[in-house]
């Protein structure tokens, strides 16, 4: 990764003047950077090229650059990008050269453990932003049935997904806490951006600061209209599979089990029966020949 990092930073013509980030599974580095354009933020993602060639998984690919469509939101601007192959590898290597924006990640691994003392305006600030983003019309990762259904059928089985609504809206998808800046906030790592399940980013604070009570409890308060709703039920749902699926394969140790106790109460609220349970009861009720 290093090596992509020396070569993107050649063909911006930049010279990298910090020490270099790694993200999630190594699929990405990144590291500040100086030249034409001033500070900037240098960042280069890889990927299989098998995964790039489906449009519904690929869209992650160019979510920072299409995100520059996106106003009324504090986030950074792609200024240019390139992508180059590695056949040998079977692997397809981007970089984006960025605006570089001040601040400190609210915390610096996804998972907040310590409570956040901010000031009001940024807490308004988040919800104002989160509402902006749920107004975009986009098509990406536009699809007929939710994202995470598959993952909460997985996790919580059929009398679980056969009882949930799919109600679409736009959402950033990946709005955990070291995808936050603060003292002002700006929101970081946009591939994800797209429609969602309506709550989904309201979710994904509520259940990554589950860890330090009351910091929780005041994205609680802030987002309750999203997340007391049926809507937000279903986002927390789909954002508690994808924890819990992680955390078969080893990562969250602390987040796992306060996670699944909220699962367990949100699913005590649902609606004895949903769509999908309508349907396979007119299923089971029609005689053969009907």
């Amino acid at each position: 990764m290093r090596d992509n990092l020396a070569h993107a930073a050649n063909h911006f013509g930049v010279t990298v003047t910090g020490d270099p980030v790694l993200g999630w599974a190594l699929r990405s580095i990144s590291a500040p950077a100086h030249g034409p354009d001033g500070r900037v933020w240098l960042r280069v993602l890889t990927e299989r090229t098998h995964w790039l060639d489906d449009p519904d998984l690929a869209a992650f690919w160019t979510g920072n650059v299409d995100a520059n469509t996106i106003t009324g939101v504090p986030k950074p601007t792609v200024l240019h990008w390139t992508e180059w192959n590695v056949p040998e590898e079977q692997r397809r290597v981007r970089a984006e050269l960025m605006t570089f924006v001040d601040g400190s990640p609210c915390s610096p691994t996804d998972v907040l453990s310590e409570p956040l003392e901010l000031p009001e305006h940024w807490w308004q600030q988040l919800r104002h932003t989160v509402n902006t983003i749920a107004t975009i019309a986009t098509q990406r990762f536009a699809r007929s049935t939710p994202p995470a259904g598959s993952r909460i059928r997985q996790i919580f089985g059929d009398t679980v997904a056969d009882r949930l609504s799919w109600t679409p809206a736009t959402a950033h998808g990946d709005l955990h806490w070291n995808n936050l800046l603060q003292p002002e906030l700006v929101v970081l790592d946009w591939e994800l951006w797209g429609q969602a399940q309506h709550g989904t980013d309201a979710a994904t604070l509520y259940l990554y600061a589950l860890p330090a009570p009351d910091t929780a409890r005041q994205v609680h308060a802030l987002f309750a209209d999203l997340l007391d709703s049926p809507a937000g039920h279903v986002a927390q749902l789909g954002v508690a599979a994808r924890i819990l699926h992680r955390a078969e394969h080893g990562e969250y140790p602390d987040l796992a089990a306060p996670v699944r106790a909220l699962a367990d109460r949100v699913i005590a609220t649902l609606p004895r029966t949903g769509p999908g349970e309508q349907t396979r009861q007119v299923r089971r009720e029609k005689r053969p020949g009907q």
